[in-house]
C-alpha cells in the first residue's frame, strides 16, 4: 500500500518533534560531558522507567516475538521472559550499588574495582568490546527489522532504509546527548504503542481472521496460546522453559538483560536523582516491560498464523522481498499492510519511534564508552569538557556507519537473538559475583569474555561442518556455559587477587551486607511472583478465562501487598 499525504503528514510531526526535542536539549548537553552522557544525574523514576522501555523496544521486538510465536507459540518467549529474574535481581540487589559505585558506565567499573594493568586492559578492551563489536551487533538487529518493515509497508530497497535511518539517528543522538534521548523516549514509548494498539485492531479485522472471538477459538491459533510449552516434547520444553528458568537468567549475558546490570539500563540507573528514583524507575519498567507491553504484538502475531500460515504465503505476498530475508519475523510487518491510508502514517511513525529509541540507546551507550572510558582514559586523559562532547558525537557517526555496513549481513532476529547469548553464555555469574567475592580479578573478566565468544563462534561457524552430531541451540548454550565458567573459576583460583586497598576502597563505596542482599532477593522474589501473574493474568483476561485470569489477578495483587513491608525491611538500616 502506498502512503498518501496523510501518512506523510503524520511522519513530518513525528520528525518535527524528534528532531524539537533534540535540539531543545542540545544547549544542555554540549554544556559538559557529565550532561552529554548522563543528564547531569537528574532524571525522576517516572522519567526513568519510561525511557528503559523505549530503549529496550526495537522495531525487532514485535518482529523477534512474532517469529517465537510463529516457531512454537507464545511460550517460546520465556527465551526473554526469563530475564525478568535478571532485572528484577538488578532493581532490588545491585541499583543501589551502582548509584553508590559513581561509575559514569558500567565499564568505568572495572577500575574501581579491580588494579594494575589487568585492570586497565580490561576497561579499555571492554569499552571497544560492547561499545563497537557488541553494539554494533546489536543495533544491526535493530537495523534488519527497519529493513524488512521499509521493504514491506515503503517498498523501498534496503539502502534507502539505512541510509534514512542513519542520518535521522545521528541528528538525534548526536544533539540531544542523553538528556535529549530521555526525553524523547517518553514521546516515543506513548507512540510506539499508540502504533502498536493500531496495527492490532487492524489485524483482528482482516477478513480471514475474522475478528476477536473468531480468531482466539481458530484451532491453528489455538495451538499457539500456551503460556507453558509441551512437556511431551521433551527438547522444546527444555529449550525454551528449563534453560531459559533454570540457567539462562543468571548465567548469559545478554543486552538490557545484564546479570547486575549493565549497558544502556545502567546508564538510566546513573542518570537518577537518587537511589530511590533508581529503584523505582527500574520497577515500573519491568511492570510495563513483561505485563502490558507485547499484548498488542502477541495478537497480532496471534493473526498471522491465520493470514500467512507458512513462509510461502509471506514470499508469494511480497515477491519483491529478497528470499533470504523471508523468515517468520517478517510477517509483523506484513499484517502492517493492511491498516489503511491515515492510520498507516502513525503506524509507520510508531516504528521509527521504535526504530530510533532502540538506535539511540545503543549510539548513547557506545558513545559513552568511547569516550570516557577509552578516549578519556587511554588516548587523552586531559581532555576538557569540549573535547570529549566533540569525540561523543563523532562516535555517533562512526557507530551509526558500522551499523549500516552489518546490517544487510543479518537474516533473522530469532537467529541472531540466539547467537548474541550463545557468546554471553557462561559470563553471566562472574557479574553477579564480582560485587561480593573479592577473589575475582580482572584476568577472571577476561578469560571468561575471550573464552565465551571463542567456544560460541567455533560452536556456531566450524562444528557445522564437521563431521559430528548436530547440536540445538540449547545444546550450544550449554557447552559455552560450562566451558567458559570452569575456565574463569580456573583463572581466579590460579592468579592474586585485587590490591587490597583497592578492595577495601571498593566496599567502602558500596557498603554492601548480608542485610541488603537477604532482604533484596526477598523483595526480586516477591516482586517476580506479582509481575508474572499480572502477565498470565492479562493473557488469561484476554483469552477469555476468567477463572484463570481472577486466580492469576488475585496472586499479583497479593504480591504486590507483601513487597511494601519487604522493602520497609531492605531500606530499615538506610546506608550504614
Amino acid at each position: 500500500m502506498l502512503l498518501n499525504c496523510w501518512d506523510w503528514a503524520a511522519i513530518a510531526v513525528f520528525f518535527v518533534i524528534l528532531i524539537g526535542i533534540a535540539l531543545k536539549c542540545s544547549g544542555k548537553a554540549g554544556k559538559d560531558a557529565k550532561d552529554f552522557f548522563l543528564s547531569g544525574r537528574s532524571m525522576p523514576w517516572w522519567l526513568i522507567g519510561i525511557s528503559m522501555c523505549a530503549a529496550s523496544t526495537s522495531t525487532n521486538s514485535a518482529n523477534m516475538f512474532t517469529e517465537f510465536i510463529r516457531n512454537s507459540g507464545l511460550s517460546e518467549n520465556w527465551k526473554w521472559w526469563a530475564f525478568l529474574l535478571t532485572g528484577m535481581m538488578t532493581v532490588f540487589v545491585y541499583s543501589k550499588l551502582w548509584v553508590r559505585s559513581g561509575a559514569k558506565s558500567d565499564i568505568e567499573f572495572y577500575e574501581l574495582r579491580y588494579s594494575g594493568k589487568a585492570a586497565a586492559i580490561l576497561r579499555g578492551f571492554r569499552s571497544i568490546y560492547l561499545g563497537i563489536v557488541f553494539n554494533v551487533i546489536t543495533t544491526g538487529l535493530v537495523m534488519l527489522a527497519a529493513i524488512k518493515i521499509g521493504q514491506v509497508i515503503f517498498g523501498i530497497d534496503q539502502w534507502s532504509v539505512i541510509i534514512i535511518t542513519s542520518i535521522a539517528s545521528i541528528i538525534y543522538s548526536a544533539l540531544g546527548g542523553f538528556r535529549g534521548a530521555i526525553y524523547t523516549d517518553f514521546f516515543l514509548f506513548i507512540l510506539i504503542m499508540v502504533g502498536a494498539v493500531v496495527g492490532m485492531v487492524y489485524a483482528l479485522g482482516h477478513p480471514d481472521v475474522g475478528g476477536f472471538s473468531a480468531m482466539m477459538s481458530n484451532p491453528v491459533v489455538q495451538k499457539h496460546l500456551s503460556f507453558i510449552p509441551d512437556v511431551n516434547n521433551t527438547d522444546l520444553f527444555v529449550a525454551i522453559f528449563v534453560i531459559p528458568i533454570a540457567i539462562q537468567w543468571w548465567n548469559v549475558w545478554y543486552p538490557g538483560s545484564e546479570p547486575g546490570g549493565g549497558g544502556y539500563i545502567v546508564q538510566r540507573m546513573l542518570s537518577a536523582k537518587s537511589e530511590n528514583h533508581c529503584v523505582g524507575g527500574s520497577v515500573l519498567y519491568q511492570v510495563i516491560n513483561y505485563a502490558i507491553r507485547p499484548w498488542p504484538w502477541y495478537l497480532t502475531a496471534f493473526a498471522s498464523l491465520i493470514v500467512f500460515p507458512d513462509l510461502a504465503s509471506l514470499q508469494k505476498a511480497f515477491p519483491h522481498i529478497n528470499p533470504a530475508l523471508v523468515k517468520g519475523d517478517l510477517a509483523y510487518p506484513a499484517m502492517l499492510t493492511f491498516v489503511p491510508n491515515g492510520w498507516l502514517g502513525v503506524v509507520a511513525a510508531s516504528m521509527m519511534g521504535a526504530l530510533f529509541s532502540t538506535v539511540a540507546a545503543h549510539l548513547s551507550m557506545g558513545s559513552n564508552y568511547i569516550t570516557n572510558d577509552f578516549w578519556k582514559r587511554f588516548v587523552n586523559p586531559n581532555a576538557n569538557e569540549k573535547e570529549l562532547i566533540v569525540v561523543g558525537r563523532w562516535t555517533v557517526v562512526a557507530l551509526m556507519v558500522m551499523t549500516a555496513g552489518i546490517a544487510p549481513l543479518l537474516s533473522s532476529a530469532g537467529a541472531v537473538f540466539n547467537l548474541i547469548l550463545q557468546i554471553g553464555a557462561g559470563t553471566g555469574l562472574i557479574y553477579l559475583l564480582r560485587w561480593f567475592w573479592m577473589r575475582i580479578n580482572a584476568w577472571s573478566e577476561i578469560t571468561a569474555m575471550a573464552v565465551s565468544f571463542v567456544v560460541a563462534v567455533f560452536l556456531q561457524l566450524v562444528y557445522p561442518h564437521l563431521d559430528l552430531p548436530a547440536l540445538q541451540s540449547w545444546h550450544r548454550l550449554i557447552i559455552v556455559m560450562v566451558i567458559t565458567t570452569a575456565a574463569w573459576v580456573g583463572v581466579t583460583l590460579l592468579t592474586p587477587p585485587t590490591d587490597a586497598a583497592k578492595r577495601a576502597a571498593f566496599q567502602n563505596k558500596i557498603r554492601a551486607n548480608g542485610h541488603d542482599i537477604a532482604w533484596g532477593m526477598l523483595a526480586m522474589s516477591v516482586a517476580c511472583v506479582a509481575i508474572y501473574s499480572m502477565m498470565f493474568a492479562v493473557g488469561y483476561w484476554i483469552y477469555g478465562k476468567t477463572s484463570m485470569a481472577s486466580v492469576m489477578t488475585a496472586i499479583s495483587v497479593v504480591a504486590g501487598i507483601l513487597l511494601f513491608p519487604v522493602l520497609r525491611n531492605l531500606n530499615s538500616k538506610g546506608d550504614k
